[in-house]
């Protein structure tokens, strides 16, 4: 399994670092730069672009994966030395490889919309737009979809609730990058919880959600050498977007229930709801204070959490690290899901997580209170 996992990180790692290098160099020539202004938190001009050294840091390792598939299917003992003690077909690799690529497919439509509105800035309408229609050619064309416990009369609520689920979660990354290191090391935290669920977790490895997982995993951590604090480079909407689509559709694919071997044990489809319980919380009271201030809900501003905890004084670097620490709490109680054998105890664990968020919470509210009276 080590093999496996370094054969995901490692390349993903090493092209993003260099991608991501490299447009720190081309996009500035080119104006892609980010400037600052009232509603920014960085105070000197940033190239963008470094979500394109993400996308590369995906998916050119998928397709070195699918071409060493295809050589592992006809070469016995190449399989029996690479895979060792992987139970991974290179056979259902090359099956399931059209839907990937429909991912990635729709993941390119929507990185290509967030290049040209990191370039223009463009209306927030006809960007949902793009997004819906990507989302609906995912679930309805390439059944990427969430299986549900519904009867087959309603087949087609968790399909609608699938498309609802990319939508949010697509804009939920978005809307989580506004400042160094934020949006992207929340993707890193649960893209390697989702990989520890898929890998060790279920009743069998899910290998092939698990490997796009760890390969995410690398490609933005070779992303966060250039953006941590200070960041040299963004990520811009063109690495968001396509963080957001991953995150979404590599959930949905997942199994987390055993039908067969692990009676009783739905409760864990609870799990994908902890793991990202921050960026929902954070998209949703965003969109939340917005309405009732009267503003366009995809109106820049600095009404998320990691702005509130900079109002209460933290530094933006210990702002990032805080919600990054919320994030692996609601992760980690997305593991002990996996520990507790009945819906009383996934009560408590999620009971955990709300008591998380209701922090989260406490702490918006005086910062926003906070803010109001300096204003007035």
């Amino acid at each position: 399994m080590l093999l496996f996992v370094l054969a995901c990180i490692v390349p993903s790692f090493l092209i993003s670092l260099c991608v991501t290098g490299a447009m720190r160099w081309i996009a500035p020539r080119i104006g892609l730069v980010d400037l600052p202004a009232a509603r920014k938190v960085h105070k000197t001009p940033t190239p963008l672009g470094g979500g394109i050294g993400i996308v590369c840091g995906v998916v050119v390792p998928l397709v070195g994966a699918e071409l060493f598939a295809k050589v592992l299917v006809n070469n016995d003992a190449l399989r029996s030395r690479f895979l060792q003690d992987v139970n991974l077909s290179p056979a259902g690799v090359l099956e399931h490889r059209y839907q990937l690529w429909w991912i990635l497919g729709a993941g390119l439509i929507l990185s290509a919309m967030g290049l040209i509105d990191d370039r223009k800035n463009l209306h927030w309408l006809p960007r949902l737009a793009v997004q819906i229609g990507v989302a609906c050619a995912l679930v309805f064309g390439a059944g990427v979809h969430a299986t549900v416990f519904v009867p087959q009369s309603l087949e087609l609520v968790p399909k609608l609730l699938s498309v609802l689920w990319i939508l949010v979660l697509v804009n939920a990354f978005n809307f989580l990058d506004n400042m160094d290191g934020l949006s992207s090391g929340i993707a890193l935290i649960a893209a390697v919880v989702f990989a520890t669920v898929m890998l060790s977790l279920t009743g069998q490895p899910r290998w092939l959600v698990a490997g796009v997982m760890l390969v995410l995993v690398g490609s933005l951590t070779g992303f966060l050498c250039h953006n941590w604090h200070p960041a040299r480079i963004f990520m811009g909407d063109t690495g968001s977007y396509f963080i957001g689509l991953l995150m979404s559709c590599g959930t949905l694919l997942g199994t987390y229930y055993d039908y067969a071997g692990a009676p009783g044990s739905r409760h864990v489809i609870l799990a994908p709801l902890c793991i990202l319980a921050v960026p929902l919380y954070d998209f949703f009271s965003v969109i939340v204070i917005r309405t009732l201030q009267g503003r366009s809900p995809f109106h820049a501003d600095k009404s998320h959490f990691s702005h509130r905890l900079v109002e209460l004084g933290l530094r933006p670097r210990d702002a990032v690290l805080t919600v990054h620490l919320a994030t692996l709490t609601t992760g980690l109680a997305a593991l002990l899901l996996y520990r507790v054998s009945d819906w009383s105890g996934a009560f408590l664990v999620v009971a955990v997580v709300v008591c998380t968020l209701a922090i989260i919470a406490i702490l918006e509210t005086v910062g926003r209170r906070q803010n109001g009276n300096e204003n007035h």
